[in-house]
Parts: C-alpha cells; sequence; structure tokens
C-alpha cells in the first residue's frame, strides 16, 4: 500500500491534483496549518481548482521534492519555484502530511512558508 500512498501523496503535492480525486475520502480534512481548514471531498476539490487556475499563468520548478510513505501515512517535503507571465518569482517550502484510512487520504496537514532560495541552489528530486 505504500506505493499508492507515495503516488498520491506526491501527485497532490505536485499540484496534479486531478489525479488524486477518486483517492479522496468523503470526510477528508485539509488543515493549512496557521491558516485554513477545509473540511469534505467537494471542498477540497474546490480549493484545488481554486489553486489550479490561480497557477494557470504560473511555472512551477521543484527544486526539492522528496517523498516518503508507509501503510497509513506519507510525507512530502517540497521546495517549488514559481515564476507568473510578469517574471515575478517566489520560492516556497511545503510540507505536506497524509493520512490514509482503506486507500482513501483522510487529512492532509499542509505546512508552508515562502522562503528565499539562491537561484543556483542544488536541485534535488527523489520519490
Amino acid at each position: 500500500m505504500s506505493s499508492h500512498n507515495r503516488d498520491i501523496a506526491a501527485a497532490f503535492s505536485g499540484h496534479r491534483f486531478r489525479e488524486t480525486y477518486d483517492h479522496l475520502a468523503l470526510d477528508i480534512v485539509w488543515v493549512a496549518a496557521g491558516g485554513s481548514t477545509t473540511e469534505g471531498k467537494d471542498g477540497v476539490i474546490s480549493t484545488c481548482e481554486e489553486t489550479l487556475a490561480e497557477l494557470a499563468n504560473t511555472t512551477t520548478e521543484f527544486t526539492r521534492f522528496l517523498t516518503v510513505a508507509d501503510d497509513d501515512v506519507a510525507a512530502v517535503d517540497v521546495i517549488g519555484r514559481y515564476t507568473d507571465l510578469a517574471g515575478g518569482t517566489s520560492t516556497v517550502a511545503s510540507c505536506d502530511i497524509y493520512e490514509f484510512r482503506d486507500n482513501l487520504v483522510t487529512r492532509i496537514t499542509s505546512y508552508t512558508v515562502e522562503i528565499d532560495t539562491p537561484a543556483s541552489a542544488p536541485q534535488e528530486q527523489r520519490t
């Protein structure tokens, strides 16, 4: 099961939300630490679609993407560089913790912070 968990978690954290919708529990809870809490599959999907719309004119480059998983939990540690059409850039570090029950995601806890990283930061990607 950890391969399944790993794949779902990596897809969600990589903004490939639509690949994960069938794997979300009806009663899922998504907690943005220090921010909002979204409850229910429809609410999470709505938030994901809003995020995709916001990112439509943005290029995302992941300079770190580390995923670990076991039978009931997966974690994804990511650094993403976001560049919009006007050339504005931000770098965000995030860690998402996924909890599973019966092969469905029941809870996501997301920790995010905007950071400054040098343009020459080493690139690392593991899944």
